[in-house]
């Protein structure tokens, strides 16, 4: 990919959270960076259309945090200014996995929970000032530039047009495909020549539903700032209510292939029955209701291999869900689309070794690593659970061994608790988890007993 940026130019394919920041990333490299988005960005926070799952629940986990604050230094200073909430976990949050309440000890970790739309508006506005980036908006891509051995550009057709307008050219020495889950790119690298990528994928078929509320009284105030059931083998059904920057909350319910949440209004709270407790349901019920619910139901992971050898052209790369989704339920999506940027910025800067098309395209895939050994580990369990890479090998069976007693007390042990939660908000390896005092108590200790009931109160007692 050479250094240096004399009139060099590169294209992003897709103006979402992982295209913004390549583009960013990618501005100190060439003299040109074109940003090509579908849709019109909208004015303020309002959800994108072309973000299919926007108006539903988004965090952002400490893992993106560090890699955003790296990016874009004081974005978080901006964020918590525009109200975004920062959530401590597992003190503010009522939270169930696998059967058992997690003890409200002091936070480890801290989320943030405001809206996809507010975040993504802070990061567009920090990232278009930049004069070398420049947007070209209602537009696509519908195809290749070159040939198998490289690519030199792309085609567009402007969306707004009529739709029997010719395609125009825009050529560059780098194309990256931001373009989401929803990527063309396997079809458009047949039609140069080229081969698609191997694609691994595992599907429970997880749907789900949300709404936005505002609450009147009861768990979801105070100490009590939100309230989550995670999806597990032994349940099934799954939901909460996050807080989000204007003082509403963020409602959603999930269920497995043939048991979908309804989109109907009063259907959707009578589904929050189907959750382990009645408290969510409780709540609705002097909550007043600010939207209607909206579903949501593409939530396989998908993880294209372009790193595998294979007949691909030089000057291509993939990023964000167009490279690695992830089931939406897990919230890691925004924050591996920042940490693929930081891979992307260490790869190009990396004096030691000449930033080839291929180096980085493995460290892009590195990037998404540890939250696809969650994701996927995690959905691989799951009743129904259908895909390529369902079926995992020995080693993954001593490991499922070994992270189910790391879950089992993960709820009530703190010095377990903190490492996990550590490692599933990317902040840390997954070697976390195998730290002397972690692997004592995983194998040679009980699960701490945890609250029988939804804990309404943080308890005072620290970190052991």
């Amino acid at each position: 990919m050479g250094g240096g940026r004399s009139g060099r130019h590169a294209v992003v394919v897709g103006g979402s959270l992982a295209g913004l920041l390549a583009a960013h990333v990618l501005a100190g490299h060439a003299e040109r960076v074109t940003v090509v988005e579908r849709d019109r960005f909208p004015d303020g926070t309002k959800p994108r259309p072309g973000v299919p799952q926007g108006r539903h629940p988004h965090v952002l986990l400490e893992g993106g945090q560090v890699a955003l604050e790296s990016l874009l230094p004081g974005f978080l200073a901006e964020l918590r200014v525009a109200g975004a909430p920062r959530v401590g976990l597992p003190s503010d949050m009522v939270q169930r996995q696998d059967g058992r309440w997690f003890r409200r000890l002091p936070a480890t970790t801290h989320i943030y929970t405001g809206s996809r739309a507010q975040l993504e508006e802070l990061v567009r506005r920090r990232v278009l000032a930049n004069p070398v980036i420049s947007a070209v908006e209602g537009t696509g891509v519908v195809g290749l530039l070159g040939d198998a051995s490289r690519v030199r550009g792309v085609l567009l057709r402007d969306r707004s047009g009529d739709a029997r307008e010719k395609q125009r050219a825009l050529e560059a020495d780098l194309v990256v495909d931001a373009s989401g889950s929803g990527t063309k790119a396997p079809q458009w690298l047949a039609a140069i020549g080229a081969e698609a990528p191997h694609e691994e994928t595992i599907d429970t078929g997880l749907a789900y539903a949300s709404r936005v509320y505002r609450g009147r009284s009861g768990i979801l105030d105070g100490d009590t700032v939100g309230y989550y059931v995670y999806p597990s083998p032994a349940e099934v059904h799954a939901g909460g209510a996050l807080p989000l920057e204007d003082g509403t909350h963020l409602v959603i319910v999930s269920g497995l292939r043939g048991d979908e949440p309804p989109t109907d209004d009063d259907e959707f709270v009578t589904y929050t029955k189907r959750l382990p407790h009645p408290l969510l349901h409780r709540w609705l019920d002097d909550a007043e209701p600010l939207s209607s619910a909206f579903g949501y139901r593409r939530t396989a992971n998908i993880r294209r291999r372009y790193d595998l050898p294979g007949r691909r052209p030089a000057g291509f790369l993939a990023t964000g869900d167009a490279l690695c989704t992830f089931n939406p339920i897990y919230g890691q999506g925004m924050a591996v689309a920042a940490m693929s940027a930081v891979a992307l910025r260490d790869a190009l800067a990396d004096p030691r070794r000449t930033p080839t098309t291929r180096r980085v395209r493995r460290a892009l895939l590195a990037a998404s690593r540890q939250a696809w050994d969650i994701s996927a580990g995690a959905d691989r369990k799951m009743p129904g659970a259908v895909g390529t890479a369902v079926v995992g090998g020995p080693a993954d069976r001593v490991a499922d061994w070994y992270l189910r007693r790391v879950q089992e007390r993960a709820t009530g042990a703190p010095v377990v608790g903190r490492a996990f939660r550590s490692v599933v908000t990317l902040s840390a390896p997954v070697t976390a988890l195998f730290a002397p005092p972690v692997a004592r108590a995983v194998l040679f200790r009980p699960p701490a007993p945890t609250p029988t009931e939804p804990p309404t109160t943080p308890e005072d007692r620290g970190p052991e």
